[in-house]
């Protein structure tokens, strides 16, 4: 199993440098096109990721604020042959019960009708019917392989940290799948992973004291596939903002 060493560090970049200029390329996007650009891809190619690439990714990620700078996110890295080794570990296990309340229950409007009409738009996209159980559950399977992706990162947090610190992770891993933009990668946030916190804890060997966030899908977009022309709405201004 995985050893601390699985949790990649590097060191800082020269000053005035980007990671992407050390490494002979050139950032084709700036933060704006990265926010618009970036959405969850749920099909990828099987094109590899590099370890220093990712490695990178998260040096860099690890600017974003925290509270009192604890820095609350611990990652772990499956890339490679560790994909591999984690999907054959994977395939035998059982679905668990849920690490924590992904939503609330019951959710209310305006959030249940949000929620409800991604997954219809998703289905649309993907020519599946309301009634086809079987055809739903299998793209919801599909989470639990990372959507084919080549690599992938898992979130944990430690179990003493509250609201707030949790609230830190969402801005680390934004960062994080925004410089994946920028470095010409796509990503897929996925919160189901909370039905293996057991299976994936045993995998990368998180310490007790850790408990599972998310997983993190990464790698290139399948461009073929009709799921990735999907992008979800968004409220305007003014449902969510008001200038006092």
């Amino acid at each position: 199993m995985p050893t601390d060493a699985h949790r990649f560090r590097s060191g800082p970049l020269e000053p005035g440098s980007t990671w992407l200029e050390e490494r002979g390329q050139t950032a084709t996007v700036n933060v704006t096109d990265a926010v618009n650009a970036r959405k969850s891809v749920r099909a990828f190619l099987p094109d590899p990721v590099a370890d220093d690439v990712i490695a990178q990714l998260l040096t860099t990620a690890s600017r974003a604020p925290s509270g009192g700078n604890v820095q609350p996110w611990r990652i772990y890295v499956v890339n490679g042959d560790s994909m591999t080794r984690f999907r054959e570990f994977l395939a035998d296990r059982p679905i668990e019960p849920v690490a924590y309340d992904i939503y609330p229950s019951p959710l209310h409007e305006p959030y249940r009708s949000s929620r409800f009409k991604v997954g219809e738009d998703m289905y649309t996209t993907l020519g599946i019917q309301r009634d086809d159980k079987g055809g739903r559950l299998g793209q919801f399977a599909k989470n639990l392989d990372f959507f084919g992706a080549p690599a992938a990162v898992f979130c944990f947090v430690d179990r003493i940290m509250g609201p707030p610190q949790w609230s830190d992770l969402g801005m680390f891993l934004q960062t994080f799948m925004l410089l994946a933009q920028e470095a010409g990668l796509d990503t897929c946030p996925q919160e189901a992973w909370a039905v293996y916190e057991n299976a994936v804890t045993e995998f990368v060997g998180a310490p007790e004291e850790e408990r599972i966030f998310c997983g993190v899908a990464l790698g290139h977009a399948d461009p073929a596939a009709p799921i990735n022309a999907l992008t979800t709405d968004r409220e305007p201004l003014e449902v969510f903002a008001r200038f006092i």
